[in-house]
């Protein structure tokens, strides 16, 4: 098992969640937009996370064999694949809109600016609490050091 292994681990977990803000940012940002480059209005977008896969060291093959573990914890997490939502938005009756249907309804972004503030809020906490462990991880890496001296 690394020393810095926990610093590993919680860096991955930084990284997404500044993916799941800048998308959270994009989705606000895009929230009354009604024609993309694709066509239609804009759909909210959200990143999905797998557990990251690590080649386990010699020593801890060794060690995890030893102690009949089947995989080491707390290797992290990547991104996978970013998703967009495809559940269509509300539909606003305004004939004279550029980007009006037949029948005069326009497709609003199906982005709720309530639920993305809570994301943000979430990915705010989790980014918080990757740091502490960074930090405390530093700490007790500095303490081990000063044990020699």
């Amino acid at each position: 098992m690394g020393m810095f292994m926990g610093i590993d681990t919680a860096a991955s977990g930084l990284t997404a969640e500044r993916l799941r803000m800048d998308l959270i940012s994009n989705n606000i940002a895009n929230a009354n937009t009604t024609r993309t480059e694709n066509g239609g209005a804009y759909h909210r977008r959200f990143a999905v996370f797998s557990p990251r896969d690590r080649t386990p060291q010699s020593f801890e093959k060794t060690l995890m064999q030893a102690t009949g573990a089947s995989k080491t914890v707390g290797e992290g997490v990547r991104a996978v694949a970013i998703m967009e939502d495809p559940q269509q938005g509300p539909l606003v009756y305004e004939p004279g809109h550029p980007d009006a249907n037949a029948e005069g309804y326009v497709e609003k972004s199906n982005v709720n600016i309530v639920t993305e503030m809570v994301d943000m809020i979430t990915a705010h906490r989790a980014y918080e609490a990757n740091t502490t462990t960074i930090n405390a991880a530093k700490a007790m890496i500095s303490k081990a050091l000063e044990i020699g001296a």
